[in-house]
């Protein structure tokens, strides 16, 4: 049934209770394995338990998502703080963008005051402009202004791009990589970035759990380099062993071809518009990895996550 929830028998679990949204996302699983590990009483608000995997077994679940604003409030029950990490960077079939990343997030942070919660941790981006040309990144300002607003001690991460080996994101990189002689890339590939490995990210979130909850925080996460689009290919075309010239297709080009796909395959397509044009905008932070230092964590540059994990 919507909004029930069913509690894990494992043995130490606390009377502090953490409300984690996105639990099955990249950098979900990442902190509920943290979470997980040390112990730490967890309810995850999902469509599906099964999206958890064997972890399910070792939380409570709280069914319901974004486009359930009930399902909210039936999940903050006895919650002492939320991690809310769940978003989308695509339109799904009846939300929007604006609606997931955006909306749903005033009604949490709302349902979290409601509740008693004694504290918000929120991811946003940087970038994160009403002003921004893309839709996520205009949806996150909006949603982390909700977040800063609201009457409870909150703490916000604002990160460049988060990476994984194998994520969705590189393994596309890596799929076009494999095509003969040559790597398309959209546009200039000059937009800068400065990524930083989920394992990192994760030690960040637990580490400010620890801090005194009633002070609110903001960091900006970002690795210790700083690569351009185009850069990130080609580190991942070295990693690969593969010698490939690189083809700048046109934006404009790129984003009509995907608008046709978005048309023909809907949630299917492998790419679409949206995520696109999120390669085109500099995600950089002058603080560089400084906010993840003052958290006790020294985050890794991209060429040695992937030479040693992938």
């Amino acid at each position: 049934m919507r909004g029930e929830y069913y509690a894990s028998g494992a043995p130490g679990y606390a009377a502090r209770m953490i409300l984690l949204t996105g639990a099955s996302g990249l950098v979900g699983r990442a902190v509920l394995d943290r979470l997980v590990m040390e112990r730490t009483p967890v309810r995850c608000l999902v469509r599906d338990p099964r999206a958890l995997g064997a972890l399910r077994v070792h939380v409570q679940i709280a069914l319901g998502d974004l486009a359930d604003p009930p399902s909210f409030r039936n999940a903050m029950r006895g919650v002492d703080e939320v991690i809310h990490l769940a978003a989308s960077i695509r339109d799904q079939p009846g939300s929007s963008i604006e609606e997931l990343a955006a909306i749903a997030t005033w009604r949490m942070v709302d349902a979290a005051r409601r509740a008693g919660v004694r504290r918000f941790i929120f991811f946003s981006a940087l970038g994160a402009s009403t002003q921004s040309r893309a839709r996520f990144l205009r949806a996150k300002a909006l949603a982390e202004r909700a977040v800063l607003d609201a009457p409870l001690p909150s703490v916000v991460f604002a990160p460049s791009i988060i990476y994984s080996p194998g994520d969705p994101f590189l393994a596309l990189l890596e799929r076009l990589g494999r095509i003969p002689g040559v790597t398309p890339i959209m546009g200039r590939g000059r937009a800068e970035f400065q990524p930083i490995w989920v394992e990192d990210v994760a030690e960040c979130v637990v580490s400010a759990m620890r801090l005194p909850p009633e002070a609110s925080s903001r960091y900006e996460l970002a690795g210790p380099d700083t690569l351009t689009y185009a850069e990130i290919v080609e580190l991942l075309l070295r990693r690969a062993g593969r010698s490939r010239t690189l083809v700048h297709v046109p934006t404009p080009v790129v984003l009509s071809s995907l608008r046709l796909l978005e048309r023909l395959a809907g949630t299917h397509a492998f790419a679409t518009p949206d995520e696109a044009e999120l390669m085109e905008v500099s995600l950089t932070s002058r603080r560089g990895t400084a906010d993840a230092r003052l958290l006790g964590v020294s985050p890794r540059s991209m060429a040695d996550v992937l030479a040693v994990t992938g």
